[in-house]
């Protein structure tokens, strides 16, 4: 399977809440365990420098660390629940992910957690009294005492952080800005066009799915080169993002012969969309954030027009480029790997059918949807045009009727007051 097992196992590990205090965790019995031996090697020689008390006093010192430190964490666990819950129920359930993933309470709960960690495991190396056989690990204890320096920085700064991530400019932005960059990364401007797709029987072979879930991405380049080795083509019955049951279509195989199976191999199923290789997901949350800013018990249009705002910016970028076809070509030049894409028209859709909606009857959200299809209009490539035409007959006579019925209403909502 090459590098593709490791590198979802890395991705994964790397997304996961758990992973950069297991990491802080075991640097500081790592370092809580050797520092006591350089402290034995060095002897006094640093004296001056550091921690100068007795056995007790560094007992008393590090018993301090400990009950400080787990305080920290447990305020710190609380703050990012009740941060999660607020999220969750204000925003939307699929933003909950980006919290998770956070550096920065990542690294908060890892450095307290390590810290308190550090100093239990210091604690038991201090010897004695002030008699004979007294040790007390001054290198170690110093260490200790930078670390609360540190998580005391680090609190102040996670206070901060979170002030500023609840923000709903802040979500809004940190989505958009995501996509954008998965966007740029799977999509880059280009003008290459891929060889056609040639004719297709009936398949030879299908492959189920293995177990339920959410296609969340496959390794092309591997299925490219075994399918071209067999002299196969393979085409992926979902897209990146929709949901298979067990026992579903997965794949469809045209030609070779031979067991088929290792394609389950190449493609990664979870229990809910990323933002791996799933463009449509940042769309997506987008969306359901102006959905609850629309619902009745909220009412908050302003924030629906910063989401059409956010997504204005990513049409403008795809009605801009040509957008892939989803083929995948051997060294050859022969099709052997067909992912099914969405289109402009299906971004469209995404981004404008549940917004217009429920927010037909804003006062602000119409007239600026209409904005974003004026400009879409003219900046898009001809290919595009007719989508965007589509939803401006839609939009534009109401927004004509809501200005003939009131004439002092504003021709634009691109500065809501």
């Amino acid at each position: 399977m090459g590098d593709f097992a490791p590198r979802q196992l890395w991705q994964t590990a790397c997304s996961s809440f758990w992973f950069v205090p297991v990491v802080c965790v075991v640097a500081a019995l790592g370092l809580a365990s050797g520092l006591p031996v350089v402290d034995r090697l060095v002897g006094d020689e640093l004296a001056p420098y550091l921690f100068p008390g007795p056995p007790e006093g560094a007992r008393s010192f590090l018993g301090a660390i400990i009950s400080a430190m787990i305080s920290f964490t447990g305020l710190v666990f609380s703050i990012t629940v009740v941060v999660l819950v607020l999220t969750s129920g204000q925003f939307s359930p699929r933003v909950l992910r980006r919290f998770l993933r956070d550096s920065t309470i990542q690294w908060a709960l890892g450095v307290f957690v390590a810290t308190f960690v550090y100093a239990m495991v210091v604690i038991r190396t201090v010897l004695g009294t002030n008699g004979d056989g007294a040790f007390v690990p001054r290198i170690a204890i110093t260490v200790a005492f930078l670390l609360v320096l540190a998580s005391v920085g680090l609190f102040i700064h996670y206070i901060n952080h979170i002030a500023q991530v609840i923000r709903v400019s802040s979500i809004i932005t940190g989505i958009a800005t995501e996509t954008e960059q998965l966007l740029e990364r799977l999509w880059p401007a280009e003008d290459i066009d891929p060889p056609p797709l040639r004719q297709l029987d009936a398949p030879d072979a299908a492959v189920p799915a293995t177990g339920a879930g959410v296609v969340v991405s496959v390794d092309e380049p591997a299925i490219v080169r075994r399918a071209g080795r067999e002299h196969r083509v393979v085409e992926l019955v979902p897209r990146i993002g929709d949901y298979v049951p067990k026992g579903g279509p997965l794949f469809r195989v045209y030609g070779g012969n031979g067991e088929v199976d290792w394609l389950t191999e190449w493609v990664v199923m979870a229990d809910e969309r990323t933002m791996q290789c799933d463009l449509a997901f940042g769309f997506r949350q987008l969306v359901d954030i102006a959905e609850r800013a629309l619902s009745p018990g909220i009412n908050d249009p302003t924030t629906a027009t910063q989401v059409v705002d956010a997504m204005h910016d990513l049409l403008r970028r795809l009605a801009t480029r040509r957008l892939p076809t989803g083929r995948h070509t051997d060294d050859a030049g022969t099709v052997r790997f067909a992912v099914p894409q969405y289109g402009f028209a299906d971004f469209l859709q995404v981004a404008l059918r549940e917004v217009w909606f429920y927010g037909s009857d804003s006062t602000q959200v119409p007239e600026r949807i209409e904005l974003l299809l004026m400009d879409l209009a003219d900046a898009a490539l001809p290919e595009h045009q007719q989508p965007v035409r589509r939803w401006l007959d839609i939009v534009r006579p109401v927004v004509d009727e809501r200005r003939r019925v009131s004439p002092d209403l504003p021709g634009t909502a691109s500065s809501p007051v």
